[in-house]
């Protein structure tokens, strides 16, 4: 029983991770997870309490009665009454928002500056390579007219 088999599975996965976009993913998800820190602590001292200012600094506290009566025990957790935690889904959407745009502001805007400028610079550069050999090619055409000409005139001297 002899069969063909394919590449081992531990190849596989040996090609999996050697692929670039695997380990630019996991440095994302590093970053990222350092990144939440950054968030949390912006949200946390300058969000809530900027919320703070209008109502609670705890957005978590911000809820809705969808089905009463509703009691809420000191901790924060439901007896009874079915409710709508709505300022939870406030605090987690702020952060996202925050996060969204200070990796689009201070990562992704910057590189994408960084990139245009290099091939604007790239473009420069091969249209000057271009303009270089135009220049070129109507020098030797000069050259050639005026060797011709000059035959041509020498030729009619001679008769």
């Amino acid at each position: 029983m002899s069969e063909k088999q394919g590449p081992s599975v531990w190849e596989g996965f040996k090609t999996f991770l050697m692929r670039g976009n695997v380990i630019d993913l996991a440095v994302a998800v590093v970053i990222g997870a350092a990144f939440t820190n950054i968030v949390n602590s912006v949200v946390k001292g300058v969000i809530n309490p900027l919320v703070g200012a209008i109502g609670t600094q705890n957005l978590d506290s911000y809820r809705s009665c969808l089905k009463g009566p509703c009691e809420v025990a000191a901790d924060g957790t439901v007896t009874s009454g079915v409710t709508i935690l709505w300022g939870s889904v406030l605090g987690a959407t702020l952060s996202f928002v925050i996060t969204a745009a200070v990796v689009y502001f201070i990562m992704v805007l910057p590189m994408s500056k960084y990139l245009a400028r290099q091939e604007a610079r790239r473009k420069a550069r091969e249209s000057t390579h271009e303009v270089i050999e135009v220049t070129e090619l109507e020098v030797l055409k000069e050259i050639r007219d005026a060797l011709l000409a000059q035959r041509g005139s020498g030729q009619d001297q001679q008769r």
